[in-house]
């Protein structure tokens, strides 16, 4: 791998060229070149690493292809544990590369944190597609021959089996088990050592290395780590999803409760006398309004007791009194509950409502928990983010606005890259609503005519 300086564009590209070795063989470098341009054709997705030329230089074949400054996954993972959201979403681009490659017909088969390459604003690009299968054309049919990096290979690849799109599946489980754990499932003394236990060894339990994980995520590692391909996710988005899942999964905290016993009322040796009716109203009159007084500071004595003086722009405590009266005394015990906090905004899960909404193109219905979604989500920087400013976009365009969608399109496009399906929204757009983005396009309602939306559901 070479740095150097596109002189014609004037830019800094990174320059792949094909090892002596191979470049000395018919097969290594048909399968090189053929690689190569299916690389190419893969570059157009964001999360890929972009090739901008495919050539020779001395007869041997290289690959041109964008530089990118951010170092790699695995640079991060020597700096320490990765935060969750990030790691989530960085699988959730990689996993993006991965199931464009398998539908193009093209399997990576050496999916690691190396591979992994991050832009100056923390992108994944994944680099190196279909270079580990060119390289080791000449050693595809060996007995025994074994592909791929030792801590990340599938069982299949382990045993010198060609490698199939559940083997990149794989891999990125063994990532992502990494990422969120901060070490390798089946980490060993040798390479050697981790190879078999790819083969042989029990799933660990992610539970085990880390005990804030959820337990639902073993679940998930024990069908994405089967030995078995046909046991794993069928693409590469739905084992993110599963991941994803679980941690949602995890149960709420439980509201804390506070048990308050007031000091028993004494109890009056006062003698009953009878009181004509005028005294008696008068008296049940005060008995009432002391009645009243005594409630409210046994109230507000719960309140400074735990802490809570009055403020209105804090929320209130709720208080449920229960009062047991014996031939000793009045004892009041008054349990105070905090009182319920704003239930917090999911704005993943009103996302995936909302696009679910979008499939049935029932836009109407979207448009408000899109609007929230975006909300709540917004300043995270995350993917799930991006999706929900295009869901929106989306949504208001296709119910007739103008207003608003071409700046939720550029937020949406800052945090996740270059899209196609951005750029086309973007011409729709443009042939619509000309120039303004204030207006609705008078007299056209698009809602009759998108039918199911495209969105993207996070």
């Amino acid at each position: 791998m070479y740095r150097a300086t596109d002189t014609a564009l004037e830019r800094t590209v990174a320059v792949k060229l094909l090892s002596d070795r191979y470049a000395q063989q018919d097969d290594a470098r048909a399968r090189f070149h053929r690689e190569a341009l299916a690389a190419a054709r893969l570059s157009a997705a964001p999360t890929v690493v972009t090739v901008f030329d495919v050539a020779e230089h001395d007869g041997r074949p290289l690959i041109v292809m964008e530089y990118l400054e951010g170092g790699s996954v695995y640079d991060r993972l020597r700096d320490g544990r990765i935060p969750r959201d990030q790691a989530l979403g960085w699988l959730e681009q990689t996993a993006d590369a991965l199931d464009r490659a398998h539908a193009s017909g093209v399997v990576h088969r050496d999916v690691k944190p190396a591979n992994l390459l991050l832009d100056l604003d923390g992108n994944v690009h994944v680099s190196d597609f279909g270079i580990a299968s060119a390289s080791g054309a000449d050693m595809l049919t060996a007995p025994g021959t074994v592909l791929g990096t030792a801590g990340y290979i599938s069982p299949e690849q382990a045993r010198g089996e060609p490698a199939t799109p559940a083997s990149d599946r794989y891999s990125l489980a063994v990532v992502a088990f990494e990422l969120l754990t901060g070490r390798r499932p089946f980490a060993g003394d040798t390479p050697t050592t981790e190879a078999f236990a790819h083969l042989n060894a029990s799933i660990p339990r992610a539970g085990a290395v880390d005990p804030t994980l959820p337990p639902a995520l073993d679940a998930v590692f024990e069908g994405a780590l089967a030995k078995d391909p046909a046991e794993r996710p069928a693409t590469a988005h739905e084992l993110v999803q599963r991941l994803r899942d679980a941690f949602e999964s995890e149960p709420e905290p439980a509201t804390p409760t506070k048990v308050m016993v007031a000091q028993p009322i004494a109890r009056s040796s006062r003698k009953l006398v009878r009181h004509d009716h005028r005294s008696r109203r008068r008296r049940g009159a005060f008995l009432a309004g002391a009645l009243v007084l005594i409630v409210a500071g046994l109230g507000l004595a719960a309140l400074v007791a735990a802490g809570d003086g009055f403020n209105p722009d804090k929320p209130r405590r709720s208080a449920a009194s229960m009062q047991s009266t014996s031939s000793q005394g009045s004892t009041t015990k008054q349990t105070t509950t905090e009182a319920t906090p704003e239930p917090t905004v999911d704005g993943v899960a009103l996302n995936r409502d909302g696009y679910a909404k979008m499939q049935a193109g029932d836009f109407s219905a979207a448009l408000p928990l899109l609007r929230q979604s975006v909300v709540a989500l917004k300043g995270q920087n995350t993917l799930d983010e991006a999706y929900a400013d295009y869901n929106l976009a989306y949504t208001r365009f296709a119910l007739g606005r103008c207003d608003g969608v071409m700046g939720l399109l550029a937020r949406s496009e800052r945090i996740q890259g270059h899209r196609s399906d951005i750029d086309e929204l973007r011409r729709q757009w443009e042939k619509s609503c000309g120039s303004s983005d204030e207006q609705a396009a008078p007299g056209h309602d698009r809602g009759k005519d998108k039918g199911k939306g495209k969105g993207h559901d996070g």
